[in-house]
């Protein structure tokens, strides 16, 4: 056993000894490469000769310096760059071609050209890169550069996967060794650095990434003969991947030739070898240092928002400018401190000062919000539109933090003017609360004490009123904790406890939907233990038939038709037949059950009366799915009792609720001398509406309360629409920096600004016994994709962007004059334009520049959304009747 176990040892030490590691160098000679490293930025598409960038060349000269005597592989080597090259990376007539007549040093500056040419070391062991020496008092930019070359020389001789440091951080990385060359391809996505960014919590609505980093090794004798890396990263918005750019960066070092070189120096380790060399050098590290891009000439923060001004009075926030105006000044406030963001604040015009509010908060820096909250007063009831504007930008925010959720708390406990405001301000946390779980930071210190305020609300008080309001912070929060809440306020006896607990429901994944939740649901519209309004178990028939049901739960549900109120009836006959016609997860259960004669047959499905539900595709591409649902419950005297309209989006397998408007009346019947259904005898009549934009569902808005309200509503009805939301919305924000293994950085800036105007009325007419609903929505979306390498010598960049102008418009008209009543739904989009752009750019720090644009215009035509074909017919005897 002694003597076996020696054999392994003399093994291994033969084998460690004699096979290389990683490549070795020669003493007493001097390698002579020439090197080039290349950027280009475009299009996902676009080819070298029409990109942007540049590339730089030098000889290298390498020769080894000191090697530990115990291991060959145990190397220090010297690095020399010289004759430095900068130029054009791709083909330029002279009049474009920004680096015509420039030279390195013109363009570098003497003192950042000697640096560059000053020699380096690195210490490879076993072909890894584990220390990199330079002087400390060079500028970051030369430090970075050579580093991309120090982390070329990185190679192992045998297949397997390392983690390795280099210049663009900690990463995995891959080796494939064949005879006579070696393929490297590092892992980007594994790579660890200093320099995080954000992204959008939506996937629907985010940039998706694609990045690979490759180096083909070509050996000669044990040394590299040549060395190429090819790196890409591409970026595509999901929702439109035309709108994609890339950066490519490219290195090239290749073995000119060698010859005599200096002498091996003497030494015990490293450290006291590179005080021999030079006692100036230090180990700075291989991973790349942060470098900060001065921007010189660019303008304040206070003059950048001069020139956008009348971009974002209110006259224009149908335009594309709106967004586009909007996006560069959330940038601009992302770069300004607190003081310059309040002198704009002071100086905005009261038109303009919403729109500037939009913009402080969703820029989401310390700053801004330090600004925002200075400059609102919570106290003043008159600052209502200011304040909810301040709030909803809290809501969409594309990367919250718990800083900004603490405000809000804060602000909940103290002072406040209106009771609106303090509504809001309890719902959008429970908006927060969600991002914020959702980024993994739901133990956050701020995000437990807010759960813990929504989940204890609602038993907390008595008022109707913040009741309601907890129940929205907890169906935004979307926390599982909350279901058993929802479970009980689903059987309350107030009738918007219900619908808020079961709409809420429905949010959720069906994962959680729990035995326990759907027993409830079906007590609800079943009505087990006692009755409830006909809007309520609408919302319950939703929340069974959106949750994976059961054959008997399905079975129940159609042997309730012929047996509910009788336009209850004619909306559950209509939701069946859309959830099967639209091919919805409940299809084919539906369809199995129906098999069954007792609870399919003509004397259930021929119900008839005005109730609907309609689902269709508003667009369908490559990227985007869109589609819309309409559903309307009228009472049994033809007063519509809830209208909900739906807008989804869907790309990549994630789903985005964009848009839901909800308008519900009730107690309505007294105005036509008609008998409430069974269960609404008693209700105080009310109109309202409720909407949730972007997953996050807002404060509601209500038309009247009360018979004394809507009579004088009645008579003094302007037509004029109420407005449910209006402003600008960051619903795209990508940033992240891009270290190239070069030693270069690209940063990439995404970004999408929604200018947004959904209004919503009722007008009812007794003379003309005619009613109107009607949700009015406008909006223009701009969303720009920009990919920048930005050294101090020169800048080249990529801006994709593409823009659109749209509305949106849903009317129901009810004729009351006969019965049964006549009731027409429409719902219309007007022809609308989608812009592209392309824009490429060099520029020197002179001023010197060179800009290429390209686009193209496309109109999609206006039309008139489909529904059910009873509708068409009631709609042609509304319009074609001559009063």
């Amino acid at each position: 056993m002694l003597l076996l176990s020696f054999f392994f040892v003399c093994v291994s030490c033969i084998s460690s000894g004699g096979a290389a590691a990683g490549p070795r160098l020669n003493n007493n000679q001097l390698y002579k490469f020439s090197y080039t490293t290349e950027v280009l930025v475009d299009r996902t598409k676009g080819s070298k000769e029409g990109s942007a960038g540049y590339r730089i060349s030098s000889d290298v000269h390498v020769n080894l310096v000191w090697r530990d005597p115990s291991s060959k592989d145990d190397q220090l080597i010297k690095l020399v760059i010289s004759n430095v090259r900068i130029e054009s990376a791709s083909p330029r007539s002279d009049k474009k071609n920004v680096l015509r007549g420039s030279t390195a040093e013109s363009l570098l500056g003497k003192p950042k050209l000697a640096a560059l040419t000053k020699p380096f070391l690195v210490h490879l062991k076993n072909g890894k890169a584990k220390g990199f020496y330079s002087y400390w008092a060079e500028p970051a930019t030369i430090k970075n550069l050579k580093r991309g070359l120090a982390s070329l020389l990185q190679l192992q001789l045998n297949t397997g996967k390392v983690i390795e440091n280099d210049v663009s951080g900690r990463c995995t990385v891959e080796y494939k060794a064949v005879k006579g060359q070696v393929t490297r391809t590092k892992l980007l996505e594994t790579c660890k650095t200093e320099e995080t960014g954000f992204t959008t919590h939506s996937q629907t609505l985010g940039v998706s990434k694609k990045s690979s980093s490759v180096t083909v090794f070509t050996l000669e004798d044990g040394f590299i003969r040549s060395a190429v890396a090819e790196e890409i990263h591409s970026l595509a918005v999901n929702a439109r991947r035309s709108a994609a750019a890339k950066v490519q960066s490219r290195q090239t070092l290749t073995l000119v030739g060698t010859e005599a070189g200096p002498l091996e120096a003497a030494g015990k380790d490293v450290a006291g070898v590179v005080k021999s060399v030079d006692a100036k050098l230090a180990a700075v590290g291989i991973v790349a240092e942060k470098v900060k891009s001065q921007c010189k000439g660019c303008p304040s923060l206070f003059d950048h928002w001069q020139t956008q001004q009348k971009q974002l009075e209110p006259e224009s926030l149908s335009k594309a400018t709106a967004p586009r105006s909007f996006l560069a000044l959330v940038q601009s406030i992302r770069k300004a401190s607190k003081d310059e963001i309040l002198k704009v604040l002071k100086s905005a015009s009261k038109t303009s000062l919403p729109q500037v509010v939009d913009a402080v908060t969703s820029a989401q820096t310390v700053a801004s919000l330090d600004a925002i909250l200075e400059f609102l007063n919570f106290t003043d009831a008159k600052g209502l539109i200011l304040q909810e504007r301040f709030l909803y930008a809290c809501g969409f925010a594309s990367h919250p933090n718990e800083k900004m959720l603490q405000a809000l708390l804060d602000i909940s406990k103290g002072k406040i003017g209106s009771t609106d405001i303090r509504e809001s301000v309890v719902i959008i946390m429970g908006a927060l609360v969600n991002k914020l779980c959702q980024k993994g930071g739901c133990n956050l210190p701020t995000v437990v004490q807010v759960k813990k305020m929504i989940l204890d609300g609602p038993d907390s008080t008595q008022v109707e009123s913040e009741v309601q309001m907890y129940l929205l912070a907890l169906k935004n929060s979307l926390l599982p904790e909350a279901i058993p809440v929802f479970i009980k306020y689903a059987e309350s006896e107030v009738g918007v406890y219900n619908t808020i607990a079961l709409t809420a429901l429905q949010r959720y994944d069906i994962s959680l939907i729990t035995d326990e939740v759907k027993r409830t649901v079906n007590r609800v519209y079943h009505q087990n233990r006692r009755i409830y309004e006909k809007n309520v178990r609408a919302a319950a028939a939703d929340v069974i038939l959106s949750s994976n049901p059961s054959y008997m739960e399905v079975k129940n549900l159609l042997l309730s038709i012929g047996n509910l109120p009788h336009e209850m009836n004619k909306y559950m006959v209509s939701k069946i037949q859309d959830v099967i016609r639209f091919q919805m997860p409940a299809s084919k259960v539906l369809r199995q059950a129906m098999k069954d004669m007792i609870s399919h047959n003509y004397e259930r499905f021929a119900k008839i009366g005005s109730s609907s539900s309609f689902s269709g595709f508003m667009a369908q591409s490559a990227d985007v799915t869109s589609t819309y649902s309409l559903d309307i419950l009228y009472s049994g005297s033809g007063v519509m009792r809830r209208s909900v309209m739906n807008i989804y989006g869907a790309s990549n397998g994630a789903v985005l609720h964009g848009l839901q408007v909800a308008i519900e009346a009730q107690g309505l019947e007294t105005l036509i001398a008609a008998t409430p259904d069974e269960g609404e005898e008693d209700l105080e009549s009310f109109a309202g509406m409720s909407a949730l934009l972007f997953d996050v569902q807002l404060r509601p808005v209500t038309f009247f309360k009360g018979y004394s309200d809507l009579m004088s509503k009645i008579f003094s009805m302007s037509g004029d629409p109420i407005n449910v939301v209006k402003g600008l919305i960051l619903l795209t924000d990508h940033s992240e920096v891009i270290q190239l293994q070069s030693g270069l950085k690209a940063s990439a800036e995404f970004q999408g600004g929604l200018a947004i105007d959904i209004s919503g009325g009722m007008e009812i007419s007794l003379w003309y016994r005619e009613s109107k609903t009607s949700i009015n929505n406008r909006g223009a979306l701009v969303v720009t994709g920009n990919i920048t390498v930005d050294m101090d010598f020169m800048r080249a960049g990529v801006e994709v962007s593409f823009e659109t102008e749209a509305s949106l418009d849903f009317i129901t008209t009810v004729q009351f004059s006969e019965y049964p009543f006549l009731v027409c739904i429409q719902m219309d989009k007007t022809t609308f334009p989608i812009r592209e752009y392309v824009t490429k750019y060099e520029s020197l720090p002179s001023g010197k520049s060179a800009v290429s644009r390209k686009s193209r215009k496309q109109l999609i035509p206006g039309s008139e959304f489909p529904l059910h074909q009873e509708n068409s017919n009631m709609c042609k005897r509304v319009f074609d009747s001559s009063w």
